[in-house]
């Protein structure tokens, strides 16, 4: 049977988890420059327009097609979602079967395989989908081929993210989620660590803004900034709750974690930021929100609230000094420091969940260090964070690689244009344009 709260719960998580996309373009969009800004958040919007069309067509039967025999990809069963509509046919006619959530929160107890049907969880995988792609145009922004961005982010979900979801969220026989036994509730793998780490080796490859290192590169709007964040806080509500996939005590834990987390990793991030600098800033508070989500989604549904909080404090310095100096120590020229908060935060939530996981509450029969002694489960964390790191740094640099092949081999604008700025030379549009007369 399939159950109406669970599905009535799963489509507004899906709407929540949709919201983000438009959020991260606005939290970007604040921190970039001035003449960038359009650009910066064009980019979200074609993360949107790309990943709605792709998963439809493949996407989706990549990540949790097949049969689970293949650990590392999906298949070709459900192109074009044509199975999903099926069942929704099906259902009508009353004759449908439950749809269950392939994660194994599923085969953890009987409350937690409430079901619904399968095509809300093609839209809330989709909205997944959506948001980790357009993070990671923030390590490029302001010197990147507009045409390059969108080729490469087209390519990437269907060979790197869609294997990667899998990989970890397959059930039976997926590589880290079965094989390996890591967890990850709602994406510190799949969402966060592949998308700075994919931003990253863009940005290595792209080479540093004009200036890097000499010029003060400071958030042009900082409300936007602050818009931005909350919508991305309030969406992740769904993001994090709704990876319970029911409406459960499971959803209400994670959604209670996701605001302790995220709550703690704000003050902790103003108050280090006091501490070096001698100011706490509105920018600064919403970086450390935004830090805090991130660490508490590989977490969310497994950790106690307590846990949470801890994850919350601490991964704030981390990201700071990530972010302010090994990136500085390092030469990178990540723009709006997607690895630095998305990969360092996701390592961390990731690290910490093999220490905090509660024991029943895990899909697998390990618990975290501190309740079991049985260093089983960290092990397992790291180790299928360095698989997910090794597939998606080798996989986006091969693709970046062909992309920039077919477009002339460069990825980058001219020298010319980054100057005058990506809102002008790519988009013909200001953000601002100076008033001279009639509208």
């Amino acid at each position: 049977m399939l159950d109406t709260g669970s599905s009535g719960f799963m489509l507004v998580s899906a709407m929540l988890v949709l919201l983000m996309t438009p959020g991260l373009a606005f939290f970007y969009g604040g921190l970039s420059r001035r003449k960038n800004v359009i650009n910066t958040m064009f980019m979200s919007l074609a993360a949107i327009g790309i990943v709605g069309v792709v998963w439809v067509i493949c996407g989706w039967s990549f990540a949790y097609g097949g049969d689970g025999s293949i650990p590392f990809f999906g298949g070709f069963d459900q192109l074009g979602c044509v199975t999903a509509v099926q069942d929704m046919l099906a259902e009508a006619n009353g004759t449908a079967t439950a749809f269950t959530a392939l994660s194994g929160e599923a085969a953890l107890d009987a409350t937690a395989s409430a079901s619904y049907p399968a095509i809300i969880d093609i839209v809330f995988q989709m909205a997944f989908a959506m948001i980790t792609t357009a993070i990671i145009t923030g390590a490029v922004a302001g010197r990147m081929k507009v045409g390059a961005v969108m080729a490469f982010c087209t390519i990437w979900v269907v060979l790197i993210y869609a294997p990667l979801a899998h990989m970890v969220w397959g059930g039976d026989g997926s590589f880290i989620g079965d094989m390996i036994g890591a967890l990850d509730f709602a994406g510190g793998d799949v969402v966060h660590i592949s998308s700075g780490l994919t931003g990253l080796v863009l940005c290595i490859l792209l080479g540093k803004r004009r200036g890097f290192g000499m010029l003060s590169y400071r958030p042009h709007n900082v409300p936007f900034v602050f818009l931005g964040a909350t919508l991305l806080w309030f969406g992740w509500f769904g993001f994090n709750a709704g990876s319970a996939f029911a409406d459960n005590g499971t959803a209400g834990l994670a959604l209670l974690n996701t605001v302790a987390a995220s709550a703690a990793a704000s003050l902790s991030w103003i108050g280090f930021e006091r501490i070096l600098t001698g100011k706490c800033t509105l920018t600064g508070g919403a970086t450390g929100l935004v830090a805090g989500l991130v660490v508490i989604t590989p977490a969310a549904g497994f950790v106690e609230p307590l846990a949470a909080v801890f994850m919350g404090l601490v991964v704030s310095p981390i990201c700071y000094l990530a972010i302010s100096r090994m990136k500085a120590k390092l030469g990178y020229d990540d723009a709006l420091d997607a690895f630095g908060c998305h990969t360092i935060g996701g390592i961390v939530g990731g690290v910490l969940t093999g220490i905090f996981c509660v024991p029943e509450l895990s899909w697998t029969e390990n618990g975290g260090l501190l309740y079991t002694g049985d260093p089983s489960l960290l092990f397992a964390q790291v180790l299928g964070i360095l698989v997910t790191v090794a597939f998606v740094a080798i996989g986006s640099l091969v693709i970046a690689l062909v992309v920039k092949a077919l477009f002339g081999g460069s990825l980058r604008v001219s020298e010319h244009d980054e100057g005058l700025g990506m809102d002008v030379i790519q988009h013909g549009e200001s953000a601002y344009p100076a008033f001279v007369g009639l509208d």
